[in-house]
């Protein structure tokens, strides 16, 4: 149909909660030729998760009767993957601290190497979720977790508990948000198959 394969999707693959898909459901991507579906956020949510479940399945479907065979995936090199590592990775991870015991948080390499790919670690925090900091033109400031956001809304998860959605025409009002993940996000369209196998090589030696 020429739209683009949801298992190979950044969108789909960052998604944690619907706040990838749901705003493209609902018309983020239009301009892009994606159209507002029209479904509500519960119906929109529920696409989600099930695009979710299948990418959560990938390697159990699909394969004849039989025993199934454990796809090693270790084929790279460790020595490039820590030499990428350190240009690409260090200014921001160290495995002496927020990497360290990362194999051991997940033994399965094709788990970890997921998450990497994704922007985890063995310590994942709330601090590692987007933010976002909305000033209103009155000069309020509402600042919280970012729910999700598009052309026309966006939600914030206020210090309460409570949610927050207010209304964007174009630059007003002023939002900024914060991605601690955005880098990760940022560079997966440039690794190149050798760039993860190597990089997942060095990293399953974090134990």
């Amino acid at each position: 149909m020429g739209g683009p394969n949801l298992l190979r999707s950044e969108a789909a693959l960052t998604d944690l909660h619907g706040e990838q898909i749901i705003p493209i459901i609902q018309g983020a991507r239009m301009a892009q030729g994606m159209p507002n579906i029209g479904l509500n956020n519960e119906d929109a949510g529920a696409v989600a998760a099930y695009i979710r479940s299948v990418i959560g399945s990938i390697g159990s479907q699909g394969r004849p009767p039989g025993e199934e065979q454990v796809l090693d995936i270790i084929v790279g090199d460790a020595s490039r993957g820590q030499a990428y590592f350190a240009k690409h990775c260090a200014s921001c991870h160290s495995v002496s601290s927020d990497l360290k015991g990362l194999a051991t948080k997940y033994p399965d390499a094709r788990q970890l190497q997921a998450r990497w790919l994704a922007g985890g670690s063995a310590h994942a925090q709330p601090s590692s979720l987007p933010t976002v900091e909305i000033t209103l033109p009155s000069g309020e400031k509402v600042a919280g977790g970012l729910v999700r956001i598009d052309d026309f809304l966006v939600t914030v998860k206020l210090s309460d508990g409570s949610e927050r959605t207010i209304a964007r025409r174009g630059a007003i009002p002023h939002v900024v948000v914060h991605d601690p993940l955005q880098a990760h996000r940022d560079m997966l369209p440039h690794y190149v198959d050798s760039d993860i196998h190597d990089v997942t090589a060095y990293l399953v030696t974090l134990k």
